[in-house]
């Protein structure tokens, strides 16, 4: 059966447009629109404002993976600009935080240096013409607790029993954050490795 107004000819088919402007893509894009903002007012000493930046962009990364599920609005952009997102804002604010001395720098090192590492693999892995790993769970479950970590370490600056309960709680989340970021990175060596060895096998 043909189309109507188009004698003989099927209409075409072919994959669904790639979706950019999603709710979850727009979360994300703001949740990276606030980085610049935390930095000018953690060290402008606006300490208030900047944990309710914190405590936002640490609800965002949560609300958008969420909203993407349940709206079926998952797209590759997205798939791309959350985690780079959680990066670039964790990477920002770990330095941010240990130029004012609230977190010692080899907390900056961990983390860097965990970064460089994926960059890494993902460099032999588009050689290799493999694309990117799926995002796995340990690595965003290590990228709440960083996330929440930040604003309880700067809360911990408080001086008092509020200080010092945010100070405990926090490295809690910081030591479980760095713990869980670099199982994953184990993980996504392994699985990395596993890609490679299996197309080089196929070739």
């Amino acid at each position: 059966m043909t189309e109507v107004g188009t004698p003989g000819r099927t209409a075409p088919t072919g994959p669904a447009p790639e979706r950019v402007l999603t709710l979850p893509n727009l979360i994300s894009a703001s949740r990276l629109a606030l980085v610049p903002v935390f930095a000018w007012l953690a060290l402008a000493g606006q300490d208030l404002w900047a944990l309710a930046v914190l405590a936002v962009a640490g609800a965002s990364d949560w609300l958008d993976g969420v909203l993407a599920r349940r709206l079926d609005q998952r797209s590759r952009l997205g798939e791309l600009l959350d985690p780079s997102a959680d990066r670039l804002f964790i990477l920002v604010t770990l330095v941010v935080l240990t130029v004012r001395d609230v977190v010692p720098l080899w907390l900056v090192l961990a983390v860097v240096g965990r970064d460089l590492l994926l960059a890494l693999v993902l460099l032999v892995l588009t050689f290799s013409h493999v694309g990117p790993l799926p995002v796995h769970f340990v690595g965003k479950a290590g990228t709440f607790a960083l996330l929440y970590a930040f604003p309880l370490l700067l809360l911990a600056q408080w001086a008092g029993a509020v200080g010092d309960t945010a100070g405990v709680i926090g490295w809690a989340f910081a030591w479980w954050g760095v713990g869980l970021y670099w199982l994953a990175a184990m993980i996504y060596l392994r699985q990395g490795f596993g890609e490679v060895v299996r197309r080089r096998r196929r070739a």
